[in-house]
This record gives C-alpha cells, sequence and structure tokens, in this order.
C-alpha cells in the first residue's frame, strides 16, 4: 500500500473522530468490552486538538487519499486523552530532562497491519527528535502494545484507568530511548 503523511487540520476533525471510534471498536473488540470502548470514547479515545494546534498530529492516507490511520507526538505533559478528558496539562517538556509523548494513534482497521502504525510511528519520532527529545514514552492501548512493543518499546506495569465510577480500561505505560 503506498502511504502518505501530512499533518492533520482542524477541518480534520469529524474524519479523525470517525476513524478513531472505528479503529477502536474493530481492533480494540478482542482486548476490550463493548462498555469500555464506548465509555472511553467519551474521554480517553477521541481528538485532542492541542496536538493539531500543535502541527504534531498527523493522517496518514493511501494513494487515492482516504485517512488510513492518524497519530502524533506532543511536547506537552498531558499522556493521553482527547479534549474531553479532565485533568489535561498543557505545560511545555524540556528535551533535555522529559520524554516527547506518543500521542493517540489508530488505524482504519482495513488498513491494520499494512505498515500504517510504524510508518506514523517513525514520523513522530522523527519530528520530536528534530525538537530535541531522545525519550519518549506513551500509554499504550492493548492492541496498540504489540505495535509498540515490536518498535523499541518497553512496558510498564499495566494501569486501570477509570472509565466511569464502576468502568475501568487497562492501559500500559511504555517508554523508549532513542539511539543517539
Amino acid at each position: 500500500m503506498a502511504l502518505g503523511i501530512r499533518e492533520a487540520t482542524l477541518d480534520d476533525r469529524p474524519a479523525l473522530e470517525a476513524l478513531i471510534a472505528r479503529s477502536i471498536r474493530t481492533l480494540g473488540a478482542g482486548d476490550y468490552t463493548g462498555p469500555q470502548i464506548e465509555a472511553a470514547l467519551r474521554g480517553a479515545f477521541g481528538v485532542d486538538t492541542q496536538l493539531i494546534r500543535d502541527r504534531s498530529y498527523f493522517v496518514a492516507h493511501d494513494a487515492r487519499g482516504r485517512m488510513v490511520g492518524c497519530g502524533g507526538w506532543s511536547r506537552r505533559r498531558t499522556l493521553f486523552g482527547s479534549d474531553a478528558r479532565e485533568g489535561r496539562d498543557a505545560a511545555e517538556l524540556d528535551p533535555a530532562v522529559d520524554a516527547a509523548k506518543i500521542r493517540a494513534f489508530f488505524v482504519d482497521p482495513d488498513a491494520a497491519r499494512q505498515g500504517v502504525g510504524t510508518l506514523l510511528l517513525e514520523h513522530c519520532e522523527a519530528r520530536a527528535r528534530a525538537h530535541g527529545f531522545r525519550r519518549f514514552e506513551l500509554m499504550g492501548t492493548l492492541p496498540g502494545v504489540r505495535l509498540y512493543a515490536a518498535r523499541g518499546y518497553r512496558p510498564g506495569v499495566p494501569i486501570q484507568h477509570r472509565l466511569t465510577p464502576d468502568l475501568t480500561i487497562e492501559f500500559v505505560p511504555m517508554e523508549k530511548i532513542s539511539p543517539a
């Protein structure tokens, strides 16, 4: 599959929201329950417009221009979540001591396992390195952990993120140090 990458724009938001929902509902169905997925789509998963405004969120597209994936990196403290997630921190990170955040990766189910996630991840890591970052961290979804581990990320202790008073979802913090 011939792929390209471009910066996401605010005009992409409806298409991004649809892609994210389609991705997690299909590719996440083996790891999460329906109620977990639907609750996570109301905050933990979704579009973070700060990434778009920072020009650090990207769309992967096929040769026809069809959106087949999205993902980004951030120089901000917020590790995961959409605009709707509480507890966000837009403070800027110091690349000399902090890790860049790898954020909000989702792939269209029809394009899964065709290199979309890897292409986006390599692009985001290169952009973060260009801004001085040598370490990366992320909060991986269970289906995403396989991609990140294959690309050199080390898993930490899984966490249970509270979605509602009686519902949690498992994520895995992961980190990687870039070769010099």
